[in-house]
């Protein structure tokens, strides 16, 4: 591929994924060679176990999506369950940077909560997340078998939820949303529609109600404007 391909397939690329590429590309340049090789194996499994699950991913899909040998998995970490949790400790960190990212570039608290529905009613075009949210495959499947990605689970729906709150908290603070806002019922609604859209859209592979239920939010968001 020529430089001008390269340029021309670059320019192609979302601002919000290429932002997320430089931000990788940065981290990697700043980490020892074995940093790096711990690195390698997060990125290369944290899509395996997010489409598979801890269960259905075995040592063979680990070796085969990194061309590692157990041996050099098992030598940057201790057991397949160290490297689920790294694993989806990096899937979640995709989504908040993306979000992040999508929300720097708005102005008005209504419009950064509007991220959310905006970004999930594509989750299927985003490489990221395009398996499904990995909240929502994740806790399904160590509700009760693992307590170790349970409780990382749990953490990252108190961040995201803690993170909503925040932002409704700001807007009653600067009158861009009404006073009367009920916080734990918005959160827990704008949550939950995210998490059933999106389990709905991957058993289903069909998105109608998946855009229903984000159109829905979208309104339920502007509905909360001042």
């Amino acid at each position: 591929m020529t430089p001008k391909s390269q340029i021309k397939n670059i320019n192609k690329i979302p601002i919000g994924i290429l932002f997320l590429y430089i931000c990788i590309s940065i981290y990697h340049s700043m980490l020892s060679k074995a940093e790096r090789t711990k690195q390698f194996i997060i990125e290369k499994t944290a899509p395996v176990f997010n489409k598979k699950g801890y269960a259905g991913t075995s040592m063979n899909d680990l070796i085969n999506v990194t061309g590692l040998t157990k041996g050099s998995i098992y030598g940057n970490f201790q057991n397949k369950d160290e490297v689920a949790i790294a694993a989806f400790e990096y899937n979640f960190q995709l989504i908040a940077l993306h979000i992040k990212n999508k929300m720097e570039a708005k102005t008005s608290i209504i419009d950064k909560l509007l991220v959310y529905p905006e970004t999930y009613k594509n989750f299927l075009k985003l490489p990221f997340l395009q398996a499904g949210c990995p909240i929502a495959n994740t806790s399904t499947e160590a509700d009760d078998t693992h307590p170790q990605l349970k409780e990382k689970v749990t953490n990252a729906l108190n961040f995201w939820r803690t993170s909503v709150e925040n932002l409704l908290k700001a807007g009653i603070k600067n009158k861009e949303i009404k006073p009367e806002t009920n916080l734990q019922e918005v959160v827990a609604v704008f949550t939950a529609l995210i998490q059933g859209a999106g389990i709905h859209a991957k058993v289903s592979g069909k998105v109608n109600y998946l855009n229903l239920s984000m159109n829905f939010l979208e309104n339920m968001i502007k509905e909360l404007k001042n």
